[in-house]
Formats: C-alpha cells, structure tokens, sequence
C-alpha cells in the first residue's frame, strides 16, 4: 500500500517519477501487472513439471556443446538461473514456462522411444528400430543433434542410424542432420531421410528466398543476440532458445503422400497423417501403434502457436489446423497411451491426450471463428485483437496459453488470411511511409520537445503502448534524437517484462537493446551457408538470386544464359532482361533472340563461388568453370545483383 500511495502521489505531481529513462528495472506499473497474472492462474500447478521429468535418464555431459569451429553450439548451464519464484522483471506464467522448458537430458517416453531434451529449441527423438535409431527432427545445428545422438548410444546402448524422419519443413526440425547422419550413408541408402510431401519446396522457400529478412527477424523472434538472465532472455514459450551454428539440409529420399500413408521402418509401424498448411506448409504427425504413441510434430505442443510468425512465413490456416487436431483425436486419441512432439514434454494417459487434444482444438477454432465473428460485425483487425478476450480452458490447461503464439496477434492473422492487410479505413489504404508520417506527427505535437514531454508522461503513467508510439515517432523523426531513443528503449523494455509471450519479450528487448547498443549484431543462424546451398535443386536457388536482381543496376540488353551443372545432372536457363531475371530448368529451355552465354561447372564449384571462396577467374584458370559464347553475360547478370545486406536497421529508419 505504501509503494501505491507513493505511486499515485508521484503521478499527480508536476515532478517526473524518472529523471533518466530507466535500465534493467521494472516500474511500479510492471510490478503490479505481473503479479496479477501471478494471482489469476494456477503457477503453483506441478503436473507439468512431473512431466517434464518424468523418465529422465542423463544429461549430456560438459557445460558446452561446441561447433566443429570451437563455437560455441549450446550453454548447458546458461538457464541455470531460471529458479524460485519470477523475478519482478519477467512475466509469472513465462517464468514457469521458461522453468519447464530448461529441463534438459536423455529421457524416455516408453520402453524404445526417447527423447533428446532442452539442448535447442526443439526435441530430437529417437525409436528403437530393429537395427537401429530412427530419428524425429534432428535439431536446428549438427553439433547438439550429435551429442545428443552420443549420449544415447552410451546411455542406451551402441546403435546405428536407419532413417531420419523430418516432420515438417522449419530449420529447427531438419538443421542438425549433419550430425546424425553423413553425405555418404544418405546417399548409398544406409539412412532413408522421410519426409511430407512438400518437404524441399517449401523448406527453400523459408530458409532461401525469404531467407536474409527472416534471418534478421529472427534475431527478434528469439533474441538470439539477447545476454541470459532475468533481465533478458529467459527462454521463447516453444523451447528456450535455438543452437548456434550452420543449418543444413538434405533432399528426402521418401516422401510421403498428401493421404497419408502406412511404412514400416525397421521394423516400426508408422501410420502417417498430413498435416500441412497447418503450423508449416509441408508437415505431417505418425501414430505408432506397437507403443500406443503419438507423434504430434508441431502441430499440437504446449503452447499456443503462432499463426503468423514474427518471423515471416505465410499467413497459417487456423480452421484447417483445428480440423486437422480433430482428425487425430477422432482417430488416434482413444488409441493413444502417450503423446510427444517435437517440442516441450509428452503427455501420458488416454485422457490426459484426449483432453490436450481437445483444449488445442479448441484454441485455434476460438481465434479463427471469435476473429471472423467480429469481422463480420464490422470490426476492424486492431478492434478484433483488443477484444478477443480467451477461451475458458485458457485459465486452466498453461498448454495453451501465449508463450508463442498469442490470441492477439493471431487474431490479426486470421484477419489477413481473409482480408488481407487493408482494415477497410480509406485513411489507412494509403498512408504515408513511416519516416516522413513521424515528421508530421511530431511537428503536429508542437516539435520535438513538447512530443517528448509526451512520451514520458505516458512513461509515468504506465502507458507504454502509447509512450512507444510516441517516442518511435521521434525516433522516425530524427534517428540521431539521442533522448527520444533511450526513451523508446526503456519503453520496450517495460514492455518486454510485461510479456507471457516469450517471443513478444524477446522483441521488446531486443529493440531496446539496438536503440541503445546499435545495430551491430552477427547472427548465429545462418542459412546462407554451403551446406544450404549445396541442398536445394538449381532452379530454386537461381529463384533466390533472382530476389536480389535490381533493374537500376542492369547494364545492356541481357540475353540468355545456360547454366550446366554435371556433377548433379542439372540445366537452368535464365533469361536475363533490363528488368527481370527469369530462371527455368532446362527441362523446359529458353528459346529467344539475343546473345546466349553456356556455362559448365560443377555444384560444388559454384556453391564456393557464391559465397565467394573463389573467383570467376581462378574457375576458369584451373578449368573449373568453362565458358562458351558471350562470356561478359555472366558478369552482366551478377553485376546486377544487390549485395546481401543481413543486418538491416529494424528499431531506426
């Protein structure tokens, strides 16, 4: 009471409350919001946290799972902090959720099923096959999928790996097969990699084509740059945090149908269900029914999901992804002793499943019909979010709760699948780009002073939704405006603490911490990297670099250009204009006037030449790369491609 009285008393006061925008702290407004959501839910609840334990076996041993560059992959004691109660600047229900999720070992689920926990953001798994493990998701990076893979061999007993089973088609499900499998096993048929239908496709579409932005908004999703602690990351709802290091990719060797299909894999019954443009476009979820299992991929977790990644992906399909759930419990959910996925604990027990199952039916078939239920009353997307209020079983059931994915902003996407980005407002069809409108805002607030005044009393009041409005606009205004931004960051940060939503305190944070450290982070995840590269079909990758053509920067009439790759059996045809460049396999060659250019080299070769461990020149001298007809075209065309910029300014203009 005597913090309250002091608070009201500062705020009727003409004196500011801070005299600098405040660091590392959380103000009496977060104190206060945080321990309501600490009296509204059951955080005491220990059912989870039985689960998350519950047949634990070892630990990976050492205190850092190291890269093959002596980088580090993964910190095992990096969460070791998470304990007690949640500290004044970290929301109560993520605490708890951060808690559970860095819970980390070798665990088994039922006698031949086992799991790699809290090593990545995602889970490994491993089946006990006849001969040998087949493995489900083998993590985003080689290094912990492969201490993870030596720890069960110790632990378990000596096995090699059959097959790999990729659920769907996020690098956090595929990236780390490098260490669990090599070129030369998948490549002779010792490993079979299984997959959706899909699969490739869509996984070069996110990792590739879109891969540069996504990999910088990553950065925010999971505040990969963020210190540890109670003051930054704790953890980001769908697991703690992603490895670090290059992601790889393999084709699959078998895909399986958009029907579905029953395999057997060393001995295993799998019974295959599709489950894509659900939570990723190319996925699919397998019961097993010699251990009564089922495998849910990322389809049902525990957490609710987000259905428009802060990322960047396609908008989800919310009522496709609610049948698709309800397919498995129609099917599977009184067959089911056990359900596990490729994140977070299983559930054990037929009713326990069913009622998982129900309550994640129920989150994503709330969101998609309480959006379009106000839609269809005249609400707009932002109305739609501040009422979406939750479902009853959210007070309950923490699985689904707003770790992840939140009722908010998935409201907003539901609205854009249908509608798309447009409210209906004439006033916002066409409005003006986000410098010059902060411009016209500020001065509309009397000028830079009187507009800061603002912000901070906003600040004081606890505002903080409007405090960063205002205080973005200056900073959109005058990026040099040294106040406004440590006003913006501080803002974030209140914000950031405030969060249930593991991603939405990441990119708070992170937007803080750029406003006040700068923009000058590397990414620990990187796509654009040989192993990637080397993955994708010619046609796809062309399709990637031709996302950087810039017309501005074309010199002459272009031509047609005959990439020949025999090492693959490969043939691209691109034909190269003023203003688009227009790859197509060979399979269905370019024909046209104009000069023509034919280039023989191998994969291998130009996958060095991309990411420049070579040069056109040292090609041609070895022999590498051979050239007929217009030689100056290949130049032509990469002359004409923009730079990859990665670390691209997000929190300034």
């Amino acid at each position: 009471m005597k913090k309250t009285a002091i608070l009201i008393a500062a705020l009727m006061s003409a004196a500011p409350i801070w005299a600098a925008p405040p660091e590392g702290v959380a103000t009496p407004a977060t104190k206060a919001a945080n321990a309501n959501v600490a009296a509204e839910l059951p955080i005491a609840d220990q059912t989870d946290f039985e689960n998350a334990n519950r047949g634990f076996l070892a630990k990976i041993p050492g205190d850092k799972i190291l890269n093959e560059d002596g980088s580090v992959a993964w910190d095992s004691h990096q969460f070791d902090f998470i304990t007690g109660a949640a500290p004044d600047t970290v929301n109560p229900s993520l605490w708890r959720q951060a808690k559970l999720n860095s819970v980390h070992g070798l665990f088994e689920v039922v006698p031949g099923i086992y799991q790699i926990r809290g090593y990545d953001l995602a889970q490994m798994t491993l089946i006990a096959g006849k001969t040998g493990w087949i493995i489900v998701d083998p993590l985003t990076t080689p290094a912990p999928s492969k201490a993870g893979l030596a720890l069960a061999n110790k632990t378990l007993g000596e096995r090699p790996v059959v097959a790999v089973i990729f659920t769907h088609s996020h690098g956090d499900h595929f990236g780390g097969i490098a260490g669990v499998a090599s070129p030369e096993d998948i490549k002779s048929g010792k490993v079979q990699i299984i997959a959706p239908h899909g699969f490739l496709a869509e996984s070069v579409g996110e990792s590739v084509i879109a891969g540069t932005a996504m990999n910088r908004r990553v950065q925010y999703q999971f505040g990969t740059a963020l210190p540890v602690g109670k003051t930054g990351h704790v953890g980001g709802g769908l697991g703690q945090k992603l490895s670090s290091g290059d992601v790889s990719l393999v084709p699959p060797t078998r895909s399986i149908s958009k029907t579905g299909e029953t395999l057997t894999v060393d001995g295993i019954s799998f019974d295959f269900m599709d489950a894509g443009e659900t939570e990723a476009p190319a996925e699919m979820v397998f019961y097993m029914p010699q251990y009564k299992a089922l495998h849910t991929a990322e389809v049902a977790t525990r957490t609710f999901h987000n259905v428009l990644t802060p990322r960047g992906a396609l908008v989800r399909d919310t009522l496709k992804w609610s049948k698709v759930i309800d397919a498995m419990l129609a099917k599977y959910g009184t067959q089911s002793d056990v359900m596990l996925a490729s994140h977070h604990w299983p559930t054990w027990g037929a009713d326990n499943v069913q009622a998982a199952l129900k309550n994640q039916r129920g989150i994503y078939r709330y969101v998609h019909d309480q959006t379009m239920r106000q839609a269809n009353q005249g609400a707009t997307m932002h109305e739609i979010a501040e009422n979406i209020g939750e479902p009853d079983f959210a007070k309950s059931d923490f699985g689904v709760r707003d770790y992840y994915g939140t009722l908010n902003h998935n409201s907003k996407a539901v609205y854009q699948r249908y509608f798309g980005w447009w409210d209906a407002v004439p006033a916002h069809y066409h409005e003006l780009p986000p410098v010059e409108a902060s411009k016209k805002y500020v001065a509309a607030m009397g000028g830079t002073e009187k507009a800061l005044a603002e912000g901070e009393k906003a600040f004081e009041a606890g505002d903080y939704r409007w405090a960063a409005t205002v205080f973005n606009h200056l900073v959109f205004a005058d990026s040099t405006d040294e106040a406004a931004k440590k006003w913006l960051a501080a803002t974030y940060e209140q914000l950031g603490f405030q969060s249930e939503a593991g991603t939405w305190r990441n990119i708070y944070l992170v937007g803080a911490k750029e406003l006040r450290e700068g923009n000058n982070v590397k990414n620990s995840i990187s796509t654009a990297n040989a192993k990637v590269l080397s993955g994708i079909p010619a046609v796809d990758l062309f399709d990637a670099m031709a996302t950087r053509f810039n017309p501005a920067k074309m010199q002459g009439d272009g031509g047609i250009l005959r990439f020949w790759f025999p090492d693959r059996k490969e043939a691209v045809s691109i034909d190269l204009g003023k203003s688009v460049m227009f790859p197509r396999r060979e399979d269905y060659a370019i024909t046209g006037e104009g000069s023509v250019v034919q280039i023989t080299i191998s994969r291998a070769q130009f996958t060095k030449l991309l990411m420049r461990e070579t040069s056109p020149m040292e090609l041609i001298r070895d022999k590498q790369m051979i050239i007929s007809g217009n030689d100056a075209l290949m130049a032509t065309m990469f002359l004409a491609l923009d730079e990859v910029k990665p670390q691209f300014d997000i929190v300034t203009p």
